[in-house]
């Protein structure tokens, strides 16, 4: 079997290219060094069976070269995931999430790749008034740019899937954790606090009810998904059975780095627009495949600190 993975230099590609790899599949990734980080596919290139082309997504021509008649399947992990500052460019979510899975959905017809595994995301239910969130919850009015523009890729790829016999696995997910994290809360609570050890700012009151998964279970959850279900459209929600506040992620990782800075919040229930105040999706549909996350939320979050400490060169290039 040979797969492409687009972004397979950022945090959850380049585990899944490592993962497929190891699974003893040929793997051919796709990244344009945006966000993705060379070092993580230092593996991965020493593996006979994986090819990197460095091209951009949204370079139609660019893509098309690479994308052949004998791939088997696309994961396309490639976006821009910045949702607090989408607001600041309105077109990168629009360009780089909507238009590039458009890229990749046409290059797929011309080759005729049947085909793809694709990374939503739960903010596509926006503030939604049910809790847990299951995969067929009405979609209620999208509150930020990042989820619209998830959400026009998804309906991209239903209807490419009805046009043109593709199949799909479309994966919405809570925020993931875990090795190569280089972006979200627990990045930037860490570089403040390396910043400044005896304050921190927080975005909100701090009592905003996330959920969170961990880099591995994730992608066992995709794999067993994969595997096991066959419809055209295989729609699946990954995250766990719980939830915490920001400020119980604060404490595991003011914990870990034994600080205790006093807090200072901006107030509101949102941290900035589009932030959900309470994220918690219904995961029986994944479950029911006999999958079964093994790292809780708090383990998750202490995880990372670990690698974020043992990483610090992250924060250089973020700068």
């Amino acid at each position: 079997m040979k797969y492409l993975v687009t972004g397979c230099a950022g945090f959850i590609g380049s585990n899944l290219t490592d993962r497929l790899l190891s699974e003893g599949f040929s793997v051919i990734g796709i990244d344009n060094f945006s966000t993705g980080q060379r070092k993580f596919l230092n593996k991965a290139l020493q593996n006979k069976n994986f090819q990197f082309h460095q091209i951009d997504i949204t370079d139609y021509e660019d893509l098309l070269s690479v994308i052949t008649k004998d791939i088997d399947t696309i994961f396309h992990m490639a976006a821009n995931a910045d949702v607090r500052f989408g607001t600041n460019h309105p077109r990168k979510d629009l360009e780089q999430n909507t238009i590039a899975t458009f890229n990749v959905l046409e290059a797929m017809r011309i080759s005729d790749i049947k085909k793809i595994v694709f990374a939503s995301t739960g903010s596509v239910y926006g503030e939604t008034e049910v809790i847990p969130t299951p995969e067929d919850a009405p979609f209620p009015i999208q509150t930020s740019l990042y989820a619209a523009s998830k959400s026009a890729g998804e309906g991209l790829i239903s209807a490419y899937c009805e046009g043109f016999d593709m199949q799909a696995w479309v994966f919405r997910f809570v925020s993931i954790l875990g090795e190569r994290y280089a972006h979200g809360h627990v990045f930037d609570f860490y570089k403040k606090l390396k910043e400044n050890p005896n304050k921190l700012h927080v975005l909100g009151n701090g009592k905003q009810k996330k959920s969170y998964l961990y880099i591995e279970d994730c992608l066992n959850a995709i794999m067993i998904a994969i595997e096991k279900s066959n419809e055209r459209i295989n729609i699946f929600n990954l995250g766990v059975d719980e939830y915490c506040e920001v400020n119980d992620s604060i404490g595991w990782i003011c914990e870990k780095l034994n600080l205790r800075p006093s807090l200072e919040y901006s107030g509101g229930e949102r941290g900035w627009i589009g932030d959900n105040p309470f994220i918690l999706l219904d995961t029986k549909k994944i479950k029911s495949l006999g999958w079964e996350p093994k790292v809780k939320i708090n383990d998750g979050v202490t995880k990372t600190v670990q690698y974020l400490q043992e990483n610090e060169w992250l924060f250089k290039v973020r700068e």
